[in-house]
């Protein structure tokens, strides 16, 4: 059985009462909320109170993409969205946001909690990263990665990146210099095999490069191996 506090915001109860049942029966202590407004208003102003989120991108009140942004200000919880089936603009952008990851209506609830016991071991994994003997920084030329807190500096400035943002820097400084392919990059945020769309990686690169990259558009640090993926550079 799992353990955690889930937050499940959405205006179909149809939605709310099969994505609760659901997570109740794997373990997991479940709040409703029925719609924007009240999700806001069970996730107080303060530290989020939850262990993850699942918050549907159109509701009445306030958006799933306001929340999530409002959200990614404040917390490295994980945040998955649900979104319409065309709208990819949504998924994008709730991306751009903070989202960790998304699940497109109609979806089938083992799908959902799929994604969301992979986000939950990601975060475990993130927590265990610095024990039994694992070094706590990662160096790599011009970024450096402190993992016990979580910190990110790039050419010596702090930098605040989502939860997202950083495993994949990890990922790539571990190993400057070597390429990964977007699925590879996409299952390392997972921990586990990856079935989404892939493209979801390059908006993940895409941000990433805004917050440590000179200028984002030509590429120092994260760059781009045509037709494989990406990878970070290797220090002179």
């Amino acid at each position: 059985m799992s353990s955690g506090r889930i937050l499940v915001a959405d205006d179909e109860p149809s939605v709310r009462e099969s994505v609760g049942y659901a997570l109740e029966q794997e373990g997991f202590a479940v709040t409703i909320a029925t719609d924007g407004d009240d999700a806001d208003d069970k996730l107080g102003t303060g530290e989020v109170p939850f262990d993850l989120l699942v918050l549907d991108i159109m509701m009445p009140g306030r958006s799933g993409l306001d929340l999530c942004r409002d959200i990614r200000g404040r917390s490295a919880v994980p945040i998955i969205l649900l979104t319409a089936k065309d709208a990819e603009v949504d998924k994008v952008v709730g991306l751009e946001v903070g989202a960790d990851d998304y699940v497109t209506k109609p979806f089938s609830v083992r799908e959902l909690l799929g994604r969301v016991r992979a986000q939950l071991r990601r975060r475990e994994l993130d927590r265990a990263s610095t024990v039994e003997g694992g070094s706590s920084t990662v160096d790599a030329g011009d970024v450096s990665i402190d993992l016990a807190r979580h910190l990110v500096t790039v050419r010596g400035e702090p930098v605040n990146l989502t939860r997202s943002e950083f495993q994949v820097l990890r990922l790539l400084a571990e190993r400057p210099g070597q390429v990964f392919s977007r699925l590879e990059i996409m299952e390392e945020l997972w921990q586990s095999e990856f079935s989404g769309d892939v493209r979801a990686c390059d908006v993940h690169i895409s941000n990433l490069r805004q917050k440590i990259e000179r200028d984002p558009q030509d590429p120092e640090l994260v760059v781009t191996v045509r037709g494989i993926g990406y990878k970070l550079v290797e220090p002179e």
